[in-house]
């Protein structure tokens, strides 16, 4: 026996921007969106699914658990691209300068990084 990831949980000021946020960049669909918060999950409802919760503080401090993304059906810099034009921006967390993949943050900056393979890369 062993546990399953359900869902991954993130704390949002304004819950929608952060739901359609991730709903655009990973291209996945809105399952609800009630008084307990917003959930989105993959297009063909295999989980974990995204819940967007609305809290009253701004986040502070850098991310202890975060997403690692790769580009899928286009290169690392299209991606990269998107992403920033979906509302994302670039972040420092202490990665340096010699990394391989880029930091960036949300509209409410949860930190998150674009790998520098892409899913097709990863898969050959």
């Amino acid at each position: 026996m062993s546990s399953r990831i359900a869902a991954l949980a993130i704390d949002a000021l304004e819950p929608r921007l952060v739901a359609d946020f991730w709903r655009a960049a990973l291209g996945w669909r809105e399952v609800s969106d009630d008084a307990e918060g917003i959930t989105i999950a993959p297009p063909d409802g295999e989980w974990p699914t995204i819940d967007v919760f609305a809290v009253p503080e701004r986040k502070s401090v850098k991310n202890r658990l975060h997403l690692d993304l790769r580009a899928d059906g286009c290169s690392t810099a299209e991606e990269l691209q998107r992403l920033l034009n979906l509302g994302a921006r670039r972040a420092d967390v202490g990665q340096g300068e010699d990394v391989s993949w880029v930091v960036l943050a949300d509209p409410e900056g949860n930190e998150f990084c674009l790998l520098a393979r892409t899913v097709q890369d990863v898969g050959q």
